[in-house]
């Protein structure tokens, strides 16, 4: 079977601006735990946009908050009102924040137990990240478990450094004779000095693929960044993770899918589902209300600001 992910670094558009709406949930957790937060960035050509809804006790400064993660802006623009009373009311009895259905996943691939084109690529971006700390891209195309294609374009970089980067890797992958067996493309539109904001446009939750397991494993649910744990978006998609993680061990499985899903207003889920290796089980013995997994997951403290540079799983967080 043929399968191919990718991964971006921090510094491309669209991790800014997921990186900024962390920034900002995380100033709000550190002085109110109990903050409603759903923040929503777009950035790019020197301008910043944030809009959203905020209900805390907390006192931020937004901008300066923004500055702190991207600097290089001319225009600021904030427009952020309360939550809706009309989804508080749900919350405040603690019920979910709106509706949806989440995936997790984990698969015995890797140490990371996640899809192993993803663990790839990302491993790759992150080398070349340390000597090109721009923006920039990977991609790693798998047949059958064997590395077929790279792809590596990145900012202040000739491809030929980028080719002999990638040859080194895959050497250390056992690659003795990458350039016959392997298809090496490194940027391939030719070498480019201008990325980031300069060259491109940024939104909040737009490589939501990346952000997960990648194109192997299905979404139903929306972003991460910039909502605080009430949204089951978010804090589901982390539960997910973790019970997906926790039946790989315990079924000593190849691979698991968990499907949580939710009403708005509702604490409890219409569906937990466990797939383990074809085999279907009820999932019974976590709470999985929305209080329920913020408190076993610690999600109420300001730790999100990490999350959002190199993917949600598979990177030392508590839920796996």
């Amino acid at each position: 079977m043929i399968r191919t992910a990718e991964c971006i670094t921090p510094h491309h558009p669209d991790k800014i601006c997921d990186r900024v709406s962390d920034a900002i949930l995380d100033a709000c957790l550190e002085q109110d735990p109990a903050s409603r937060v759903a923040v929503e960035t777009m950035g790019g050509h020197r301008k910043i946009v944030i809009m959203g809804e905020i209900t805390t006790d907390a006192s931020i400064d937004i901008p300066a908050v923004v500055r702190s993660v991207y600097d290089d802006v001319d225009d600021i623009t904030v427009h952020v009102v309360k939550q809706s009373n009309f989804i508080s009311q749900g919350v405040d009895t603690g019920g979910a924040g709106d509706q949806g259905i989440m995936v997790g996943y984990a698969c015995d691939d890797n140490q990371k137990m996640i899809p192993q084109e993803l663990y790839l690529a990302r491993q790759l971006c992150q080398i070349l990240y340390e000597d090109y700390p721009f923006d920039g891209k990977t991609q790693v195309t798998l047949d059958d478990g064997v590395i077929t294609a790279v792809v590596a374009s990145f900012q202040n970089a000739s491809g030929l450094e980028l080719y002999n980067r990638v040859e080194e890797w895959l050497d250390d992958q056992g690659y003795k004779n990458p350039s016959g067996s392997v298809d090496i493309h490194c940027n391939p539109a030719g070498d480019w000095e201008v990325g980031g904001f300069d060259a491109d446009t940024g939104l909040t939750g737009r490589k939501l693929v990346v952000d997960n397991y990648g194109p192997r494993v299905p979404i139903g649910g929306g972003a991460f960044s910039g909502k605080d744990p009430s949204k089951v978006d978010r804090s589901a998609a982390y539960m997910g993770r973790r019970i997906a993680v926790d039946y790989l061990r315990k079924h000593k499985a190849s691979e698991v899918y968990v499907y949580l899903a939710y009403a708005i207003g509702h604490p409890a889920p219409v569906q937990a589902t466990a797939i383990v290796d074809g085999t279907s089980y009820e999932v019974t013995e976590y709470d999985l209300t929305p209080q329920g997994i913020a408190s076993l997951l610690e999600l109420k403290q300001p730790r999100y600001r990490k999350t959002a540079e190199w993917g949600h799983f598979g990177n030392g967080f508590i839920w796996g």
